[in-house]
């Protein structure tokens, strides 16, 4: 292949999108090249622009929410591979000999700054190479549209809500009723969690109870955590922005599990953490096993996210909807640079 890749890319940190073209990147024999049809917008991709986590290389192309083709194979892949359709996410290689690795757990591999998809350029382009293992065959009845967000949002909620699930501890409260929130709603409630809906906002209600939620907590409203204090099992936060603590923790039974799968600011009393026994835990994404189950599981129950659809050339106008926070609820990118 010599044709050059089209993309969108950012030169310096926090800097507007500009086209961007590169060479190829040559296939190693255990990597294929995807022809990209469709790319979500995750708030990952705003950070890593703005380079909040450190590690960043300009030019940088985000983009990690990638369905396409497969247009060409390494040596150690079938050519009958040619042609399908495939999702990647986040996690597009992994080292394979780290000890978590070697464990099967690829998502904690100890080079995880070179993992992501957009090493070494994204999605926001015609195409990406990934390792073959986290190329996934996609089922003939999930959209690519929406299967776009389930590749990062999808696999994000849905590994956290099946690890944590107990038929003797299922009350749920789901923090933030955005991109991740309302595809939490929608799995927890396929899984058998009592789901309750937890927003700053009334605005949100009737979507919530129609994503999945039993209930609905609206926290602007005066003494709204009372009505929910000693109540949950689990809370799902979701949410990236400043959160009552205090107020969270007394939500939770005794040992109830705080599970975070974004990256809101943390201030916690320790009190109510250590004498109720409260356990604050992280997920990231997941396994490929945790893919493949995903896929199957949000084709089964129709799980599917609220898109807005835009072309990629109006990538900085995708960008600043959801930087503005009007995105409702993902924004996914169709490829019409070719």
């Amino acid at each position: 292949m010599s044709e050059k890749i089209k993309a969108f890319a950012a030169f310096t940190r926090g800097a507007t999108l500009t086209p961007f073209a590169y060479d190829p990147p040559p296939l190693k024999e255990n990597e294929l090249r995807i022809d990209i049809t469709h790319c979500g917008i995750c708030g990952s991709d705003i950070h890593a622009i703005e380079d909040d986590y450190s590690v960043s290389d300009f030019p940088f192309v985000p983009g990690h929410e990638v369905v396409g083709f497969i247009s060409e194979v390494g040596s150690e892949i079938p050519n009958s591979r040619i042609g399908e359709r495939v999702g990647v996410g986040w996690q597009a290689r992994a080292c394979g000999h780290c000890e978590w690795c070697l464990k099967g757990e690829v998502q904690l591999c100890l080079d995880v700054t070179n993992n992501g998809t957009w090493t070494p350029y994204g999605g926001f382009s015609t195409s990406v190479v990934v390792q073959d293992e986290f190329a996934y065959p996609l089922p003939d009845d999930l959209p690519s549209e929406f299967t776009a967000v389930l590749m990062c949002a999808g696999i994000t909620v849905f590994t956290a809500l099946s690890r944590y699930y107990s038929p003797t501890a299922h009350k749920i409260g789901i923090v933030g009723i955005g991109g991740l929130g309302h595809l939490a709603l929608q799995f927890a409630s396929a899984m058998g969690y009592e789901v309750t809906a937890i927003s700053s906002s009334s605005k949100k209600r009737e979507e919530a109870l129609a994503f999945g939620a039993s209930h609905y907590i609206d926290t602007s409203e005066a003494a709204a955590y009372k009505k929910i204090e000693d109540c949950f099992d689990m809370l799902l936060i979701t949410s990236q922005g400043s959160l009552d603590w205090d107020d969270i923790q007394d939500t939770l039974k005794r040992r109830g599990k705080i599970i975070l799968v974004a990256f809101p600011h943390v201030d916690l009393n320790p009190v109510d953490l250590v004498v109720h026994e409260l356990s604050i835990l992280g997920s990231f994404v997941g396994t490929p096993e945790d893919m493949r189950k995903m896929l199957a599981f949000a084709a089964k129950h129709k799980i599917k996210p609220m898109v807005e659809i835009m072309p990629m050339s109006q990538i900085n106008e995708a960008v600043s909807k959801l930087r503005e926070n009007k995105a409702h609820y993902r924004i996914v990118l169709v490829n019409d640079l070719n």
